[in-house]
Parts: structure tokens; C-alpha cells; sequence
């Protein structure tokens, strides 16, 4: 059956028909696609009598039509950058597209700052022109975090024939965090022996973990090293990606995450965190505090409640 090449063809495009979607295939597919009417017309065309095979076949003529039982690879990742609620993060934007436009805008201005380099190492200086402060040169610091595993070691290498398997330790090991600052003008930013460069062990046996507080101590020491590099000459623009530990907000933002219905007494947003801002209301004018006050008769100094916040 498998000489014949219109009877392959309409196979595999019926199997390439059921994996589309990202499914995954079964020899039972196979076994589908031989019973189904359509491919038992032709087979009565071409003169062959197969009212179906059994999956031990299917799984022979998989392998004859280059199919194979493997771990799938992975393709390009999507992260969801296309989706509205990404394009448009916050309140104040009018469409996805207007937020677009006004992030592109911005980063304009600051690339007309920036100082390149051509394909031979030359330096392409920009035009100059007025800026608030003074400092014209913009240089772009980026911040990157790695991980290094003790076991991720090399799976490939040249061997003896006679050399015998040695044993393996079980998991990852001990892990190293290297949290530092990058620039296109040096590389690593430093000055001299001074850098913002922190390794980190990684683990609850070890230093614990890396997380928004001893980020903000290693921003502070990057940006004093830049400012001693720079003299007052050039202005940095700090960037970081958006991983859970940069988004980190002040100990008193408002937060409605597991908000009590009633008043309470006790109630906290975070363990230990002090008492939330006083919000806005609509108007833009009125300030609305979220705690009653310590004067009130009967709950001073409870937090309100959101059915309490809510009527207000």
C-alpha cells in the first residue's frame, strides 16, 4: 500500500491535518484515517482491500512514513506580547496603540541621546541639542540576572570506547545567582575595583533569595559607581525586564488583594506592612482615607472594609 505515492500522500496530509493544532498523534490515528471512507475509495480504485490495520501496523507505517515516537522540541517561545491586557497595562491608556506609540516616542528621544558605533568600532556621536539638566549623553544600563547550576554540566563529549559510566549526583546542586549591570560603552559597569556585580547562593539552605529589597541595595550601589565613572557627564537610563521581583511596590500602596468585606481591627494587607495611603476618590480632588478615624466612637483606627470603602 505504501508503494503507492497518491495513497501516501493523502495519509500524510491527513496526519499532518490532526497535529495542526499542536495534537498529539496516536497510532489509532492511523488506524482512523485507513477506515475512512475516503481513503477506502481510493484504495478500491488502486484495487487494494484494506478495511483497516491493526495499531502494530500503524505503528510500522508510521515509522516507513517518517514519523517518529520522540521528545517534541520546542519552536519559538510566545510570551503573549499581542494580547490586549499586555499592550495595554494600565487605566490611563486610551487603546493599546496610543500606549504603543507614546512608549516608542519616548524611547525615540532617548536613542537621539545615545552614543553607537559602526560595524568597524567607529563611534557615531549624536547631534546635540537642548536637554533639561544639562547632561546631554544618555547611556543605556541594562540589568540581567543568571543562574549557574553546580550539576548542568556538558552531555556531549569524546570518550574511550572501553570508558565505563561513572555515577551522576541527583538533582541540580548548588546554585550561584550573578545579578549585574550592562553597557554597550564598557560592558560590565565598573570604575576601577568598584562594581555593582552581587553572586548570590541561591536556596533556603544557603543565603535564601534574591528578591526586591536586595535589588534596590545593589541599584543604589550601581548607580553610585556610574556617577563616579561619569563625573556629571552623561545621565544613565537604568532598564530592567519585568520579572516579579522588579514590580515591587511601596510597603503603603493601596492593594484591594485579600481585602476584608467589614471593618476589622487587625487587618493587613501584607504581614508587617504599615498602614495603606489614604486613596483618591473619582474626583481626582477628594482624598479618601481607608481607616476610620481614632476619634470614632466605636472602631478607632479599624480599616473600613470595602463594602464600607465602596459606599463612600
Amino acid at each position: 500500500v505504501l508503494d503507492d505515492e497518491d495513497i501516501v500522500h493523502e495519509i500524510q496530509l491527513q496526519l499532518m491535518e490532526r497535529t495542526k493544532s499542536g495534537a498529539y498523534l496516536k497510532s489509532l490515528d492511523v488506524v482512523d484515517i485507513i477506515s475512512s471512507p475516503e481513503l477506502q475509495e481510493m484504495l478500491k480504485e488502486k484495487g487494494v482491500c484494506t478495511p483497516s490495520i491493526s495499531e502494530r501496523m500503524a505503528r510500522r507505517w508510521l515509522a516507513k512514513l517518517n514519523w517518529r515516537f520522540q521528545k517534541k522540541a520546542n519552536g519559538m517561545y510566545i510570551d503573549g506580547h499581542e494580547r490586549e491586557d499586555v499592550l495595554a497595562p494600565c487605566f490611563c491608556c486610551a487603546s493599546t496603540v496610543e500606549y504603543r506609540q507614546a512608549f516608542v516616542k519616548q524611547w525615540e528621544g532617548y536613542e537621539a541621546r545615545f552614543h553607537k558605533w559602526d560595524n568597524d568600532g567607529n563611534e557615531l556621536r549624536p547631534r546635540g541639542f537642548p536637554v533639561p539638566g544639562g547632561r546631554f549623553r544618555l547611556i543605556l544600563v541594562t540589568h540581567d540576572e543568571s543562574m549557574f547550576f553546580q550539576n548542568d554540566q556538558r552531555k556531549i563529549a569524546w570518550g574511550h570506547k572501553d570508558d565505563k559510566p561513572t555515577p551522576k549526583a541527583k538533582g541540580e546542586g548548588q546554585t550561584i545567582m550573578v545579578s549585574d549591570f550592562l553597557t554597550s560603552e564598557w560592558g560590565c559597569l565598573r570604575n576601577g575595583d568598584d562594581d555593582a556585580q552581587v553572586i548570590f547562593k541561591a536556596g533556603k539552605n544557603h543565603e535564601g533569595w534574591f528578591g526586591t529589597w536586595e535589588l534596590l541595595a545593589q541599584v543604589d550601589r550601581a548607580i553610585d559607581v556610574f556617577e563616579q565613572k561619569m563625573n556629571g557627564t552623561a545621565q544613565g537610563l537604568f532598564m530592567f525586564d519585568n520579572a516579579p521581583s522588579h514590580r515591587k511596590r511601596a510597603p503603603d500602596a493601596i492593594s484591594a488583594v485579600h481585602m476584608c468585606k467589614g471593618p476589622k481591627s487587625d487587618w493587613q494587607h501584607e504581614p508587617g506592612a504599615p498602614r495603606m495611603r489614604d486613596a483618591t476618590l473619582p474626583d481626582s480632588l477628594t482624598s479618601q482615607p481607608l481607616y476610620f478615624p481614632h476619634d470614632h466612637p466605636k472602631m478607632a483606627g479599624w480599616f473600613k472594609g470595602m463594602e464600607q470603602l465602596i459606599r463612600e
